[in-house]
């Protein structure tokens, strides 16, 4: 996902930043699709309806307070062996990071992964059912409506150099762009982190995508690779890792380092609302057709995303998700982890049969916020692209916290 990612650099001298430039974007030239990839076709299925609950405060803002009340024995929940043998994996190698990060959520603390944890190391990945049950209890976060969206490891043409055919810069992260944590400068602002750069004596915003798009950043070297085709470099900005075939055949994979601090616009909605598209196209593939049938207004309508990315190269297991630890294809979601702890089990039962069953949230992004709002990892290749692309499942969420959660959050009388 577009967000997660570490923060570093260090700003230049002040004589390093210049304005943004005036000049026009980056002419697109738009290239047939590499892998002609269509939506999937949805295979329908009956969720389980969330449990009743009061109904949620309006100013909630993390699970706790969103309101957390018991589920039913995962025993009852019907997991696949399937599914629950490459959740333990997951889960397994998602535990160092568990037990040492802090969870914004309110619903666990570290110590409470010790047990299921050490327990993991050995555990028999065929038995894997009998490992969620035993460890883990089930709880919903408020309302337990879920919503479920898709992303996969796209593969797009690229190059480490810019050559003919490949002239669309993947760019590294500039030295000039300042993470800024408010909370050092008013106890009201803590936990509230800020993006920018600094122009003469003032923070300012950091240059959006039309600035980016007209060459405020060529000349600085920050070029680690070009893509061939603005439109599919412009959905892999969004996905936040892919991998780039190159001219000879091998891939180089890229992968999220941070992002220049806009706020992501969904130029699908846009399109939606202005009625460019029509409900049903708003897919991925719906708005590759609808960019490249004009390419000046596909330029135009990709910049109504301020939001660009910069990436680094992977050179180890990826992609790697907020935990950083790699993700896993239809194992591994992001999360909002104001109400989900990332490395926390989760039932999904939808309206779509393809992501139901046990996941884990070992990643988050820009637009997955809120309860029960999830993103669901497909992998890569045509099938991921075909399923990430059209995903929409609605149904019921279920957490599993470890045992000491549960026991704190609901003390035996």
């Amino acid at each position: 996902m577009a967000d997660p990612g570490p923060i570093a650099g260090t700003p230049p001298p002040l004589a390093a930043t210049k304005p943004a430039p005036t000049g026009t974007p980056r002419p697109y030239h738009p290239r047939p699709s590499e892998t002609g990839a269509v939506a999937a076709t949805p295979i329908p299925a009956t969720p389980n309806p969330p449990l009743a609950v009061p109904p949620v405060p309006a100013d909630a803002t993390t699970a706790a307070t969103a309101g957390v009340i018991a589920g039913p024995d995962v025993a009852s929940l019907g997991v696949s062996p399937e599914r629950a043998s490459a959740a333990l994996a997951a889960f397994r190698i998602s535990c160092p990071s568990v037990q040492r990060r802090a969870d914004s959520s309110g619903l666990t603390q570290n110590a409470d992964w010790t047990e299921s944890c050490a327990a993991a190391e050995n555990w028999a990945d065929g038995d894997a059912v009998a490992f969620f049950t035993r460890y883990f209890g089930t709880v919903q976060v408020g309302g337990g409506t879920a919503f479920v969206t898709g992303y996969y490891e796209p593969e797009i043409a690229g190059s480490r150099t810019r050559q003919a055919g490949y002239d669309i810069p993947v760019y590294r992260r500039p030295a000039d762009l300042i993470d800024a944590d408010l909370g050092q400068f008013s106890d009201d602002l803590k936990g509230r982190k800020i993006r920018g750069r600094v122009d003469g004596s003032n923070f300012v915003r950091y240059y959006d995508r039309t600035a980016i798009e007209s060459g405020v950043l060529d000349g600085r070297g920050l070029e680690i690779a070009y893509a061939a085709d603005a439109a599919e470099f412009f959905f892999l900005q969004i996905q936040g890792s892919g991998r780039l075939r190159l001219p000879d055949g091998q891939i180089m994979r890229i992968g999220y380092d941070t992002q220049n601090g806009r706020g992501y616009v969904g130029i699908g909605k846009l399109l939606l609302d202005r009625g460019e598209l029509k409900p049903g196209q708003a897919s991925m593939q719906g708005i590759l057709d609808y960019l490249r049938a004009d390419p000046v207004r596909g330029a135009a309508v990709m910049n109504e995303n301020p939001s660009w990315v910069f990436f680094r190269e992977l050179t180890g297991p990826g992609p790697l998700g907020a935990l950083g630890v790699p993700v896993t294809g239809r194992v591994s979601v992001a999360a909002d982890p104001k109400y989900v702890p990332l490395g926390v089990p989760i039932f999904l039962s939808l309206d779509r049969a393809e992501p139901n069953g046990l996941w884990i949230a070992q990643d988050t992004g820009g637009a997955i916020k809120g309860a029960n709002r999830f993103d669901s990892f497909w992998g890569a290749g045509d099938d991921a692209r075909a399923i990430a692309g059209g995903m929409a499942g609605r149904g019921s969420a279920l957490l599993l916290l470890p045992r000491a959660s549960i026991a704190r959050l609901f003390p035996a009388p």
